[in-house]
């Protein structure tokens, strides 16, 4: 039997990832809402009419209606479509990254519980513990399983303590304003999940975090920017995830360049 290009299982990985999140927005938009997870038809946000099969497809649904709802003609958030084609990458990128191995698994597994606590923060700027927990776990075991050896593990654990703890004082020390306790386990999960690209991500976070308040503080009056909350999830997952595929280490950069003569 002859085997299928690393080409069509990444694109196979990609509808995989767009699928999943399709779901993973579903669960978001139930969960704690006495609503079933599984069980139950899609329907409208707007008209509350049910949506058919074609109305459900990944990123697909989306362009076809012009960005609008085939029922009723109102307009529908690109979230959804924006989160399936992001997933789906990942996806992809981490099948071209660690092959058909259990690695892989726990990986995607991790990446899907990602993307429910990234679009759960968006909505709610909250972490449900529940995803939390469980996306620390499947981050818990990518990294025993990746890791080349006891000692780089030991060092990958030690690194994600150290990140946990600090924003975890950062949430002390500050009162809650800063940001949510629950952004501790979160990076610590993510600095699991990075493993020696967890630096270069703790930086890119907070690098793409400044860059977007200072994008919303220019595009807020004056007068209304005080109480203003930025959920810091989908930074946090952004820098990480970045520096995870990309490898692009900038503390090396500088030492190159301090160092040059």
């Amino acid at each position: 039997m002859t085997a299928l290009p690393s080409a069509v299982l990444a694109a196979l990985c990609f509808g995989l990832g767009a699928i999943i999140a399709s779901f993973v927005g579903v669960l978001v938009g139930r969960l704690n809402t006495g609503q079933g997870i599984v069980f139950g038809r899609s329907r409208c946000d707007r008209c509350g009419a049910a949506l058919a099969a074609r109305d459900l497809v990944p990123v697909a649904s989306w362009l076809l209606a012009g960005g609008r709802a085939r029922c009723c003609g109102a307009w529908v958030s690109a979230l959804a479509p924006i989160s399936e084609l992001v997933l789906g990458v990942l996806f992809a990128l981490a099948y071209l990254s660690l092959g058909a191995t259990l690695a892989l698994a726990l990986f995607l597994l991790a990446a899907a519980l990602l993307a429910a606590l990234v679009l759960y923060d968006l909505a709610h700027q909250i972490l449900p513990p529940v995803l939390l927990g469980a996306f620390v776990f499947a981050a818990a075991g990518f990294a025993a399983i990746a890791a080349p050896s006891v000692a780089a593990l030991r060092l990958t654990f030690l690194v994600a303590f150290v990140f946990a703890l600090f924003f975890a004082a950062l949430w002390l020390f500050s009162g809650g304003r800063a940001m949510g306790l629950a952004d501790s386990p979160l990076v610590f999960g993510l600095a699991l999940l990075a493993g020696r690209a967890a630096i270069p991500g703790f930086l890119f976070s907070f690098w793409i975090g400044a860059a977007v308040g200072i994008v919303l503080l220019a595009r807020t009056p004056r007068g209304s920017r005080i109480g203003i909350e930025v959920p810091f999830a989908p930074f946090l997952a952004a820098g990480f995830l970045l520096a995870y595929f990309t490898l692009w280490d900038p503390l090396a950069i500088t030492a190159l360049v301090l160092g040059s003569p």
